[in-house]
């Protein structure tokens, strides 16, 4: 394949050089986002194979109740929290030995590290060596997913046409989306072929092993890829930095543009991305209580009605600029996030909306029995019965307000202003469960929960409101997305571009993006309201568009050769 000059103007639509390119990178990056998503989607699954396995020989868990908390801790934020240390590792070999070779490695590492979690023994079979691998596996996902994307845009960029670098680096960005639709589909597939009781044995392992082939395609259409016009210029001429690191975030004129991007584009970007895509689907499921098949039915066809946009969004880029979209994406969202969300139970789970605005329910206890229940991770042990009472109350979607009563009192429970006797059950408190569903709250399987028969099961009018709905928020995702790739690019110097680029990515979408579900929903747990954890996207949407429209500068026509 002959090498293009990136900065040669084409009146025409795309070479197939250029096709080629778009294609190479964006379908690795597809594949190593379906392994990503692979982890979270069927985290209830593997949790149970590798950390909470039962001995047959004392009936008792093989791990006391610490050494599950680490687990889990460590398995919640291996994957999010290593992304930024990702980028800055390849995004260092990326501006000094190229963009192609770094992105093969980071394939190969996503893959065979899926891969190995298909065929890992879990902890029965060989005891606590399992969970420490597959940490261990899911860490190793977690950088090669932090040096990826990075040279993916990258390397797209500088193989695009001035005018069109918006619209070509938006085929990367539908690669996140993509590759969480391939992994819901393969699952889905795989769950309906096999039946609940084998894909939770055996089963969850298929997708996991589908990945080899995927990497394989990958690795050899990438092999096919020269290096990156622009960077292999600056390599010949002996330009390309010795020490990225110190260049990109030891100098203030460069680092301040890291922050720029951050705090004022990705920040941003991230909290609207995860909470149209994830924590909706989080939403549905364990707020409204929509069941796993029909929550995951409706996303994915929100997926495939809105993914187009990605590159409409870029495209238009081109015209009016990176900055207005992005920012406006922000302001939309920040704005709507709470009617759509209101919509999404008017129409996915009606009962419940009732129930919320006509039943009270208060916890009365002594204020000083009372903790903060702020929990992301799962792991706090709620012992006394002030919290364990409105854990439970908020884990089954009941709203509730805390009211103080005289110190040394009972912790009482009221529905209605009615005394429901309270027993301290971390897990199951019967006589309050009948009491909130006799005052109005759903029952389990409520007929007017939303269900749907069969993927094509859309055009009933609650199907389709609410698929229209989250397609809304697949919108918003679409706008701060698609041009972002272009903006990160163009903000900074082709020999640190990389790394520059790729930590304020990793930082905006694995921290402030990765943790907004479970952030979110310790939130829901503190308050009572359900929707409370939404102030956590809007918040820091709002943040980024305060500070994107007084210090993000406009890229779309800068030349990035430079």
């Amino acid at each position: 394949m002959s090498t293009m000059a990136a900065t040669s103007a084409k009146s025409a639509g795309m070479t197939k050089d250029e096709r080629f390119v778009i294609f190479a990178s964006s379908l690795g990056t597809v594949f190593e986002w379906y392994d990503f998503y692979l982890f979270g989607s069927l985290a209830g699954v593997i949790g149970a194979q590798f950390f909470g396995v039962i001995d047959p020989a004392t009936g008792q868990p093989m791990f006391n109740q610490a050494t599950r908390d680490i687990f889990a801790l460590l398995a919640f934020a291996a994957g999010f929290i290593v992304r930024p240390f990702g980028a800055i590792v390849f995004g260092r070999v990326g501006d000094i030995v190229g963009r192609k070779y770094t992105f093969l490695v980071t394939i190969l590492i996503m893959g065979l590290s899926t891969f190995i979690v298909g065929i890992l023994p879990n902890a029965a079979t060989i005891g606590i060596a399992a969970p420490i691998i597959l940490i261990i596996l899911r860490l190793a996902q977690g950088l090669a997913l932090g040096g990826e994307y990075g040279g993916a845009a990258t390397y797209v960029a500088e193989h695009s046409p001035p005018g069109k670098r918006g619209y070509y680096t938006s085929f990367i960005q539908t690669t996140a989306t993509l590759g969480l639709f391939l992994s819901l589909l393969v699952i889905l597939f795989t769950r309906t072929i096999l039946g609940e009781a084998d894909f939770a044995k055996w089963g969850w392992r298929i997708p996991f092993l589908v990945s080899v082939v995927l990497l394989g395609i990958s690795v050899w259409i990438r092999l096919r890829l020269n290096e990156s016009p622009v960077f292999q210029k600056m390599k010949d001429e002996g330009k390309t930095s010795k020490a990225p690191l110190t260049e990109a975030f030891g100098n203030w004129s460069n680092a301040k543009l890291v922050l720029i991007a951050l705090l004022g584009g990705v920040m941003g970007q991230g909290v609207v991305w995860y909470t149209g895509q994830f924590y909706a689907l989080f939403f549905m499921q364990s707020i409204l209580k929509v069941d796993g098949y029909t929550a995951n039915l409706l996303i994915a066809w929100s997926l495939l009605l809105g993914t187009g946009f990605f590159i409409f969004w870029g495209a238009l880029s081109d015209k009016i600029g990176r900055k207005p979209i992005i920012l406006a994406g922000c302001l939309i969202a920040a704005l709507t996030f709470f009617p759509i969300f209101r919509m999404i139970t008017t129409n996915a789970n009606p009962t419940l909306e009732k129930a919320i605005e006509t039943v009270k329910v208060e916890v009365v206890a002594d204020p000083a029995q009372c903790g903060d229940l702020f929990n992301p991770v799962g792991t706090r042990v709620f012992t006394k019965p002030c919290d364990t009472a409105r854990a439970y109350l908020a884990q089954s979607s009941v709203k509730y307000s805390t009211t103080s009563a005289p110190a040394g009192s009972p912790v009482k429970v009221t529905v209605n202003g009615t005394d429901v006797p309270y027993t301290d059950a971390k897990t199951s408190n019967p006589q309050v469960l009948a009491a909130v569903q006799a005052a109005g709250y759903p029952k389990a399987n409520d007929a007017q929960i939303i269900k749907m028969a069969h993927p094509f099961d859309i055009f009933r009018s609650q199907v389709a409101a609410v698929i229209g709905l989250l397609f809304v928020l697949v919108l918003f995702v679409t706008m701060v997305y698609g041009p972002i790739a272009a903006m990160l690019v163009e903000l900074f110097p082709t020999k640190i571009r990389y790394t520059s680029m790729s930590l304020p990515y990793h930082i905006g979408n694995g921290w402030f993006g990765g943790l907004l579900p479970a952030t979110s929903f310790a939130i829901v747990a503190s308050t009572g309201d359900i929707y409370a954890g939404l102030w956590y996207p809007i918040i820091f949407a709002a943040i980024t568009v305060v500070i994107g429209i007084f210090f993000l500068p406009e890229t779309k026509d800068v030349d990035i050769s430079r």
